[in-house]
């Protein structure tokens, strides 16, 4: 690398903080989607070398983690109910909504553990409201996981299809072998997802209430 080069790199990254890195990155998810990620297309979008973008964030897992908290940064914290439980399902709703508002949000965010300033307020504002119900610090603990988890994986299957509507567990019953299956099959296939999301946080929070 040439003397100018390395400045140009210097200046490059002066002009250049970590949030419009990560800015870029996730305009490059949503509009190319989870796989599409990459430290070079981070740069190239925004015009500048790949060692820029690596300044800020050192590996792509880095810059995977950085986007998945600049996600969790958006859940707004404010307004909240005042019922513990009524505030555990509308900060789950409002995570949902944060993850559906980006391609592949969901999928991109399981597979990150970013212990980060947006993560961190996000976990310790529903938490708060779990050990307002009374629970212990573990079960409020894995409660906090079992609500996660829910968002996620409902989100992530959810995000995954697309708008697709065709199903495929039907055809495969059709020979027999499964009966119970065959008997609940229309409701397994069942795409209203934000039904099936209150479905489970309904489930969730009255096993809590009862504890």
């Amino acid at each position: 690398m040439t003397k100018n080069q390395a400045s140009g790199d210097d200046g490059s990254r002066a002009k250049l903080g970590p949030e419009a890195v990560v800015r870029a990155a996730l305009g490059l998810l949503d509009e190319r989607g989870a796989d599409a990620v990459s430290v070079r297309g981070t740069a190239d979008r925004l015009g500048v070398r790949m060692n820029t973008v690596l300044w800020h964030a050192k590996t792509k897992s880095r810059l995977l983690e950085l986007m998945a908290d600049a996600i969790a940064a958006e859940v707004p914290l404010d307004d909240l109910p005042g019922d513990w439980r009524e505030r555990v399902r509308e900060l789950a709703h409002r995570y949902r909504a944060t993850l559906l508002a980006h391609r592949d949000g969901a999928a991109l965010v399981t597979g990150t553990y970013a212990a980060e300033p947006g993560t961190l307020r996000f976990a310790d504002t529903l938490l708060e409201a779990l050990l307002a119900g009374g629970l212990g610090e573990r079960e409020a603990a894995w409660a906090f996981w079992t609500v996660l988890y829910l968002t996620l994986g409902l989100t992530q299957e959810e995000q995954a299809l697309r708008g697709e509507t065709e199903h495929t567990l039907a055809p495969a019953l059709t020979a027999g072998g499964y009966p119970s299956l065959a008997r609940v099959a229309p409701y397994m296939e069942d795409i209203d997802f934000a039904e099936r999301f209150d479905f489970g946080l309904s489930l969730i929070l009255d096993s809590l209430t009862h504890r």
